[in-house]
């Protein structure tokens, strides 16, 4: 294998359409694309321990996350799912570098300011785990949506200290790969968030995600293209539907042939007959969790020697094999 990608998804509720489209597709088309390099995938439930709710949450959480990439995800031998918290030298490692990152290099990211007002340790220290995630395997390339770009700055930015600490390249350091330069809007125009509930679940059942298409937020006026161009419910028919799809939508509007609630069950079925394979593979894994288990920890097995090896090569550099 020539190099390697990594990405990983919070399991906090069902991945909606902005993690699809920023996240879950891209992977899938670089993997398509690059069969010579080695992907990484995992379930970040360690990270979604900071906005914890209770037991059965979280576990139905990672299935749920689990379920959505493997409703998509066609396995070859040169992809790892697994789970995060099955590798434990991901701890070890988060401990290592806490111990190189200034304290007060922290207190800039926006994770930290954002949260002032229910901020944990877990999420102060949440970039320094997602570094652990990336340098235990020598990633070259790290998959994400623009709002985790200052995470990785972070990562590179411990990578270099440790490496001219120690004097030797101990960590490669990794570059990242943004598919969205922009933020996908929720159905009320903010940016689409699970804990904001302006999402679009595509797994979802009929009657929900009808109300979700729905409540995307329009106005009460006649439409004309001119009027509707820039609002949130045609930005998110451009996203989710092909260009022909979306070519046939722009027509009807300028002949003024079509109105809002006809464009939103225009999407609201799109979705249904584009996604019903997805759908349906989606409720088998949810409905056999065992496979899912049975998959993670196969995932688990090739990762895990990976970073026993790294750990390793780590703890004798830090001067900890004696």
């Amino acid at each position: 294998m020539n190099k390697k990608f990594i990405t990983g998804i919070q399991s906090s509720g069902t991945p909606h359409i902005a993690n699809i489209y920023s996240i879950i597709l891209p992977t899938i088309s670089y993997i398509k694309k690059n069969k010579n390099n080695l992907f990484f995938i995992f379930i970040a439930d360690l990270h979604s321990i900071t906005n914890y709710k209770n037991n059965n949450t979280l576990k139905n959480n990672i299935y749920k996350n689990a379920a959505t990439w493997l409703s998509f995800l066609k396995f070859t031998k040169n992809v790892y799912f697994y789970r995060q918290s099955d590798i434990k030298e991901i701890n070890e490692l988060f401990w290592y570098l806490n111990c190189f990152y200034p304290f007060n290099r922290l207190k800039l990211c926006h994770g930290f300011k954002s949260n002032k007002n229910n901020l944990n340790t877990g999420i102060f220290n949440y970039p320094i785990l997602m570094a652990s995630d990336i340098l235990l395997y020598d990633i070259n390339k790290v998959i994400i949506g623009k709002d985790q770009k200052q995470h990785i700055e972070i990562t590179r930015k411990i990578a270099k200290i440790i490496n001219n600490k120690l004097k030797e390249n101990i960590f490669i350091i990794p570059k990242y790969k943004i598919k969205y330069n922009y933020i996908i809007p929720g159905i009320d125009g903010y940016k689409m968030s699970k804990s904001k509930n302006n999402i679009i679940n595509i797994f979802d059942d009929k009657d929900n995600l009808k109300k979700q298409i729905m409540n995307i937020k329009t106005t009460n006026k006649t439409i004309n293209y001119n009027e509707i161009k820039n609002t949130i419910l045609l930005k998110l028919y451009k996203i989710i539907t092909n260009k022909e799809e979306f070519t046939y939508l722009k027509e009807k509007i300028k002949n003024n042939k079509i109105g809002f609630y006809n464009i939103k069950n225009k999407l609201y079925k799109y979705i249904l007959y584009f996604y019903a394979k997805e759908r349906k593979k989606y409720y088998y894994y949810i409905n056999n969790k065992n496979i899912i288990k049975n998959i993670l920890y196969n995932g688990y097995k090739h990762v895990n020697k990976i970073a026993k090896k790294k750990i390793f090569l780590i703890k004798e550099k830090l001067g900890l094999n004696i």
